[in-house]
């Protein structure tokens, strides 16, 4: 089951997508330090603007990296 969160994050890309709102954003993961990509929607607050990461991208081949749920995978 997809939780909530992950939903409404979708949910939020979908529509800054449509809104033309999307940035790719180089960051750094907290954890490791390491350079990554990062999907952000961009909130426009007056005159500033404010990046909501909702999304990394993978760094190797995603066919590699994950396995769907339903797969019968251990």
């Amino acid at each position: 089951m997809i939780p909530k969160g992950h939903k409404n994050n979708f949910e939020t890309l979908k529509l800054a997508a449509a809104n033309g709102d999307l940035a790719l954003m180089e960051c750094h993961c907290s954890a490791t330090g390491k350079l990554v990509m990062v999907i952000c929607a961009v909130n426009r607050c007056q005159d500033e603007f404010v990046f909501v990461p909702v999304a990394k991208l993978f760094d190797g081949n995603p066919y590699e990296e994950v396995i769907p749920a339903t797969s019968n995978a251990a």
